[in-house]
This record gives structure tokens, C-alpha cells and sequence, in this order.
């Protein structure tokens, strides 16, 4: 019987992906940034779908279908509308976006098939699932549970900004949608634009941002006080609606109306790469505060409408972990799932399951105890010959070793002597977290481990904090936590047992005096306000990952390590052994261990860094 195969594509607005589905199963999927090694590529993802197609050992012939992950006709619709209704505002936006849709995106079944063709064979039939549609079925379908409330929230899709849906078997009921201009998403991307981050990227870094505001402090309970008064109008069911006085991204070419934001708040937009002054880490903290009571009224809405134990979350706030974790500690629903690929390149994933379940009508036969996602690990992979041609082009010296447990023990003895070292093994993770096959790892026990990897490794803001990769059966002797969190989407505190007195007013402190206070006896993996963002390594899932942490355990007692991603800044993370070796010899990494080799900095010939890479990693 011949089997249904699905190609799922999200494209051309940012974060380009393809996912293969074989059958419902979920067979492969990846960015497009990864192979281009352009951050955040935009363009029709040719390259990730040669991937997921050969991953299969298939060509186009065999695509059953290929599925869009929004609707184009409707997205332009929407922005036609909006020009008019804020008309004469926005001419100058308008100049510049209609032509561009009216030449390519308003004839984009032409678009894609023009692309498609350059992947050979027979073009397939295309569908066009909404965007929070595609949304809620990368949510819901890969999840553990069989009905569960789903909530999405991004951007902007077509119109909606996000929707409360109920899933249950194979099906999904839209109950509630906001609409554009209206956005969680865009509200908080402003205050990541204003606080001098890059829009669409940032974001993260806000969430890191906030917890050094000073809550207690008057000017953050006024900057609070602002938003709820001047911007917002937040109802008690979540749902909400902005003055777009305070906004330019609806009709014009920049996220704020900075000369209202200044009198209003008293402080201008924050240039990037300028110093963080506290009034900015205050007003992380006030946004970050009203976002997470947001998605808890709306999950409290979604509760209500589908009477459902669980929720499942996608879009790119989903990926907002401290809310997640917020949301786990209230109890409210006894099952939680979020997408590990939430943003939009999950929606490459939740058109082609949209596809499957609602355009062809299958049933759910393959609903996992712990999800179908195969933790994520759905990229590409690499093998011996590919490290060795690697090591020959760059006359790379090397130890291999022909016992994968050998190997974690010298690694656990690396780590254990305050190194820095790169992790390439297997299959490279779907979505934006490394999770152990593309990370840099460090002992989470040495104070300095944090400044290290942000100043010399990561060539980043020294503020952002760091992710433990903790043993699964190890999670609740470091963190408050009753639950497991294999994606790195929830954020819970380090035990009390673990901490350490801060010293009388530690909120007054300046921001590098409070960062590097030792916080607990995991120093580089505590935050400031004594949180982590969490992933418990699974032996299941991924068992080199977990032998590896399980044999620094044994050397240490700490089940524990550091996990950051294996990048740089303005980066990509890293796809190929070429792409590691060459982050590696770029930066101040001790050690690169690929598959069963191991490199050692101090042994690696003299590396050419004339080409001004430390600025190109400062892009962000």
C-alpha cells in the first residue's frame, strides 16, 4: 500500500522550515538557517526540504501533498484593510510592502511551485491551512494527550494574533479569536524593540532582562502602572485591545511611536549595544509581569470554554518559559505541552499534521506517553567519514576512541576541570533550543562558567543567563518542579536547600555586582531571581546526552551540567561538523567532542581569524 507522505513549508516572512510527515509520523524537519547559515532565513526553504526529502530516501514523486502554513489571499486582505482604516497614515509602509506582494506573494501558488520544481519530479497537490491553525495542530497533534485546551499566540497570522481552540481526537474547534492589530505578540515584540533588541530575535533576551528590574522599586510599579492606564485595555477573560497611538508597527516602518513612549515613560528608546540602565531592566520586568497575568487569564478562559485537563501552547509567546512555568505552578490544568519549534518554523510541522488529521481525515493511532515528537531530534546527521573529511580539510588533530563510554569519561573529566566544550552528536534538534546534540556544555558548579561562555564563547550580553541540562530522574533534587521539561519551555525555581543569603539590598545593587553573586552551589545555571530554565535529559530519548551527564554524576555527584547552544551571536546553530569545527576554532572552546572524536584546542593548528569574525558575531 502506497504511504501518504506530506510536506509541510513555512516561508518568507522569517524562521523557514520543512517538515516530513510519513504516514502521521513524524519523520523529519529543520530550519532552513541551518543549511544557509543566514539567521532566521526568510526564503522558500529549498534546502531544508532536499534534507527532510532525502532523509526519507524519497523524491517529490512520492509527496502526497504539500501543505502551506498560512493563507496568502487572506494575509493580504488583511493588510489592504489595515492601510485603509488608518489611512492617511502609512503611505510610506504601504509603498513599500504592496508592490512586493502584488509581484510575488498575492501569486503564491505560482511562488511555490516555481520552487518546488527546482527539487524535481512531479508538483503535488498545495494546501493552505490558516496560520494559527497550523498552530494549534503542531500543538495539539504531537502532544500526549487525547482533548486538551489549545492556546496560540504570536504576531500575526492572516488576522489573528491568537486563538483558544479545544482538540479532541482528531479534530480542532476554533472557540475564540483576537484579531490584528490587537497582539500579544507584537505588544511585547515593542517592548523588546524600545528596550533596544532586535525584533523578532530578542525577545528572549527581554524575558532574560526582567528579572533584574527591581519590583519593589516605585518607577517599575509606575512603568506598569503606564502600560495598564495608556496602552492596554486588559479584560478579565485575557482578551484585550491596544492604542495604537503608542503603536507604528500596523501601518509604519518601525515597532513604536518613540516620542509617546519617551513622554510617557520619561526615558528614551534604548540604542543597541548602549548600556543597560536599571529604568530598562525595569521596564523588562513590568511587561514580562503583564504578559505572564495575560496568558494566565487566557488560559483560564480556555479552561472554561472546553472543560478540559489539559492545554497545549504554540506561537512564538509559547516560547516565553517563564510564563509557561508560571502557568505549570498554578495547577490549573493537570497536563502541559508546549511545541518545542513554536514559532514559525513549527508551523512547516502543524500544516502538514493539519493536512493529515482535518483535510484527510485520519485518526489519532499514535498518541505517546510522553509526546510524538521524538525529542525533537528531527535534523539532520552526520557520519565518521563526514567528521574525518572535516579534520582533513582543516588538518584537524584529533583522538578517536573506540568506546562511546571512554569517551564520556574523559569528557566528564574535562568538564570537571572548568572547560568549555562543544557537543555534536546525531541528529540536529528541530526548534531554537539546543538540546544536547548541538550545545556548548560546562560544569554548572564553577562560578566563573557564566561570564566565560557569555564573554568568550557566546560573545553576548553578560546578563543572559544559561540552562542546565539536568538527568530526568535528577530533576527535582535541584528544582522545584514536579514534572518533566525535555524542550528547555519551562522555567522553575532552584531549591531553597540549594541557595544561598543574598546580602541586604541586593535589588540596589549595580547589574554586574547582583550577576555574579553566588546564588546557589549550580551558580552558572541560577538566575538572578533564583530560577532555571529546565531540560531533563531522558535515557530514553537521548542516551548519549543522558550517559554523559550520568557519568559526571558519578565523577561529581551532580547530575547536572551547563547547556547553551552551539553558536554564536547573530549565528545560527550549528549543523554540520564543518559548522562546528569551524565555532570551535572561532572562539575560546577548550574541546569539540563530534560522534566519537575528540579535539583538543591546544592541539589544532593556527587558525586564520583576520576576517573580523568577532563583529560579524555581534550582528544582534
Amino acid at each position: 500500500m502506497k504511504k501518504e507522505i506530506i510536506l509541510g513549508i513555512s516561508a518568507y516572512y522569517h524562521d523557514s522550515a520543512a517538515a516530513l510527515l510519513i504516514d502521521g509520523d513524524i519523520f523529519a524537519a529543520a530550519h532552513e538557517e541551518r543549511f544557509t547559515r543566514k539567521k532566521q532565513d526568510p526564503s522558500f526553504p529549498i534546502n531544508a526540504c532536499r534534507f527532510v526529502l532525502d532523509q526519507a530516501g524519497i523524491t517529490l514523486d512520492d509527496v502526497t501533498a504539500v501543505a502551506f502554513y498560512d493563507k496568502p489571499y487572506i494575509k493580504f486582505e488583511r493588510l489592504l484593510e489595515t492601510y485603509h482604516a488608518f489611512a492617511p497614515k502609512g503611505l510610506k509602509s504601504f509603498n513599500s510592502a504592496i508592490p512586493v506582494w502584488i509581484k510575488e506573494k498575492l501569486f503564491m501558488k505560482d511562488m511555490l511551485r516555481e520552487e518546488l520544481a527546482k527539487l524535481g519530479g512531479r508538483i503535488p497537490k498545495l494546501y493552505f491551512p490558516e496560520h494559527h491553525l497550523s498552530h494549534a495542530a503542531s500543538a495539539f497533534y504531537p502532544s500526549p494527550f487525547e482533548d486538551a485546551a489549545i492556546v496560540t499566540l504570536d504576531g500575526v497570522g492572516e488576522w489573528g494574533t491568537l486563538t483558544i481552540c479545544h482538540g479532541k481526537g482528531n479534530k480542532i474547534k476554533v472557540l475564540k479569536e483576537l484579531d490584528f492589530p490587537h497582539s500579544i505578540g507584537l505588544f511585547y515584540t515593542a517592548f523588546t524593540y524600545y528596550c533596544g533588541f532586535k525584533v523578532n530575535s530578542g525577545e528572549y533576551k527581554l524575558m532574560g532582562l526582567a528579572p533584574y528590574g527591581n519590583k519593589h522599586a516605585e518607577e517599575t510599579k509606575e512603568i506598569k502602572r503606564k502600560i495598564l492606564e495608556n496602552m492596554i485595555d486588559l479584560r478579565e477573560d485575557g482578551s484585550f485591545l491596544l492604542n495604537m497611538d503608542y503603536f507604528d508597527y500596523a501601518t509604519g516602518l518601525s515597532m513604536t511611536n518613540d516620542a509617546k513612549w519617551e513622554k510617557l515613560f520619561g526615558f528614551p528608546r534604548r540604542k543597541s549595544e548602549s548600556e543597560l540602565t536599571q529604568q530598562y531592566m525595569n521596564m523588562a520586568y513590568a511587561i514580562q509581569e503583564i504578559t505572564e497575568e495575560m496568558i494566565l487569564k487566557l488560559a483560564e478562559t480556555a479552561k472554561e470554554l472546553t472543560k478540559s485537563e489539559n492545554i497545549v501552547l504554540a506561537g512564538g509567546v509559547a516560547l516565553n518559559c517563564v510564563a509557561n512555568g508560571k502557568l505549570l505552578r498554578t495547577k490549573m490544568f493537570k497536563g502541559l505541552w508546549v511545541q518545542p519549534a513554536s514559532g514559525d518554523a513549527g508551523g512547516s510541522l502543524g500544516a502538514a499534521l493539519a493536512v493529515h488529521y482535518i483535510s484527510f481525515g485520519h485518526e489519532r493511532t499514535n498518541i505517546e506517553k510522553r509526546d510524538s515528537m521524538k525529542g525533537a531530534y528531527l535534523g539532520p546527521e552526520f557520519s565518521d567519514r563526514d567528521i574525518e573529511n572535516v579534520a582533513r580539510r582543516y588538518d584537524a588533530k584529533y583522538k578517536k576512541f573506540s568506546d562511546f563510554g571512554g569517551l564520556c569519561e574523559k569528557t566528564a573529566d574535562l568538564l570537571n576541570n572548568d572547560t568549555v566544550i562543544g557537543w555534536f552528536q546525531g541528529r540536529m534538534e528541530f526548534g531554537p533550543r539546543a538540546l544536547g546534540n548541538r550545545s556548548i556544555l560546562g560544569d554548572p558548579r564553577c562560578p566563573e562558567m557564566q561570564k566565560k561562555l557569555n564573554l568568550k564563547i557566546k560573545y553576548r550580553e553578560g546578563f543572559r543567563p544559561f540552562a542546565p541540562s539536568v538527568l530526568e530522574e535528577d530533576i527535582s533534587t535541584f528544582f522545584d518542579i514536579d514534572t518533566i521539561s525535555p524542550y528547555m519551555l519551562l522555567v522553575a525555581p532552584v531549591l531553597e536547600s540549594r541557595r544561598t543569603k543574598l546580602p541586604d539590598k541586593y535589588e540596589e545593587l549595580p547589574l554586574y555586582e547582583r550577576l555574579y553573586f553566588l546564588r546557589s552551589d549550580v551558580p552558572s545555571i541560577t538566575h538572578i531571581d533564583f530560577s532555571a530554565r529546565i531540560q531533563s535529559v531522558s535515557r530514553e530519548t537521548n542516551p548519549k546526552y543522558w550517559q554523559l551527564i550520568n557519568t559526571f554524576k558519578q565523577k561529581t555527584g551532580y547530575g547536572i551540567v551547563v547547556n547553551t547552544s552551539f553558536n554564536v551571536r547573530g549565528e545560527p546553530i550549528v549543523c554540520s561538523p564543518d559548522d562546528a569545527y569551524r565555532c570551535f576554532m572561532r572562539t575560546e572552546m577548550d574541546y569539540l567532542v563530534m560522534g566519537n572524536y575528540l579535539f583538543d584546542k591546544k592541539e589544532q593548528p593556527n587558525w586564520d581569524k583576520s576576517d573580523n569574525w568577532k563583529e560579524e558575531f555581534k550582528l544582534d
